[in-house]
């Protein structure tokens, strides 16, 4: 180890400003975002074992794998430290000087009122091609690239009876996802607060009372991995979506897959693009009751003064979904 003095670097502005959100919104629960540290802390340490088994020559490879915890009550901090491999000290420099154009200004950016009724303005036209071309057509460069089918009428009506869907809890860049899976597809995506997880099971589970459930995080993680790395959104390989619902939920859960990322509509467009221009308040509730959060992208849904108006999983975590995207896209362009 070098016995160097330690350096100090500061994040930018907009950094701050975005590890405020994520550590007062997403993460409210304290000791989760410790937890999330502590995590992050033995990947590397994952990393470093991974690296003693493949080559040959380690730096102090004779170094006990370790996290230590350490707290200071007068200080008040808490400083988790481990001797695994991460960014090399050049690397952690030039992250901490430019991730504020990696996307963090496009994610603060989208949280505001103005930035969303720019975008509503924006997006009419790209909208129009969007929800003729469906999801095969220009623009979905950044998406996730998905196909989907629907149950019958019938399906449907038996409340899952005969239907056995497996489902796991997985961290994601909005806190804890329940992803539930069929042999047909992703069928269920929620979002859980801290402590609140069975309640969002129970939650899903009485949308399809009659069905079999099984937890097996190691069956549901591959589509977690699918779905929220965007390193795997890939056109050749779509991620399968099965989606569970009444004739006219389905059809207005099928034009939410057709917005772009980085796009908005509000409730009346929506409910004009699906046929019934009068509905907006049933749409509304239609978009309210979409299973797969995220994936179908109800979070893109907007009034039409722009506010984000409401949202199933929380007004925290709609703002966080499209701060995300807005930095996907960001960082595409």
């Amino acid at each position: 180890m070098s016995n160097a003095a330690p350096q100090k670097f500061e994040f930018q502005a907009e950094i701050k400003q975005l590890l405020d959100i994520v550590i007062h919104s997403l993460y409210t629960e304290k000791e989760i975002f410790v937890r999330e540290l502590v995590s992050n802390a033995s990947d590397s340490l994952e990393k470093l074992r991974h690296i003693r088994l493949t080559e040959k020559e380690v730096f102090d490879d004779k170094l006990e794998a370790e996290i230590n915890v350490t707290t200071d009550d007068k200080a008040k901090t808490i400083t988790i430290q481990d001797y695994g491999v991460g960014l090399t000290r050049a690397e952690l420099v030039e992250n901490l000087g430019t991730i504020a154009h990696s996307g963090s200004k496009a994610f603060l950016q989208a949280l505001t009122l103005s930035h969303a009724r720019e975008l509503l303005r924006s997006s009419a036209s790209v909208l129009d091609t969007a929800y003729e071309v469906g999801l095969s057509g220009p623009g979905r460069l950044h998406d996730l690239f998905v196909t989907h089918e629907a149950m019958s009428p019938g399906e449907w009506k038996a409340g899952g009876e005969g239907l056995t869907i497996t489902y796991g809890f997985h961290a994601s860049p909005f806190g804890t996802a329940l992803v539930m899976i069929t042999p047909r597809g992703l069928a269920g995506l929620a979002m859980a607060d801290p402590g609140k997880e069975r309640a969002i099971l129970r939650d899903m589970k009485s949308r399809w009372p009659k069905a079999k459930y099984v937890e097996d995080f190691a069956a549901t993680a591959p589509t977690a991995r699918r779905i929220f790395d965007p390193n795997l959104w890939r056109k050749e390989q779509p991620l399968r979506v099965v989606l569970i619902g009444t004739d006219f939920e389905v059809r207005v859960w099928e034009k939410l897959l057709t917005i772009p990322m980085g796009r908005l509509t509000t409730y009346s467009d929506l409910a004009s693009r699906s046929g019934n221009p009068k509905a907006a308040r049933a749409v509304g509730a239609a978009v309210g009751k979409n299973p797969i959060c995220f994936v179908v992208p109800c979070h893109r849904v907007v009034g039409k003064s722009g506010e984000l108006t409401g949202y199933h999983w929380g007004l925290t975590r709609k703002r966080a979904m499209l701060g995300w995207e807005a930095g996907q896209v960001g960082e595409a362009a």
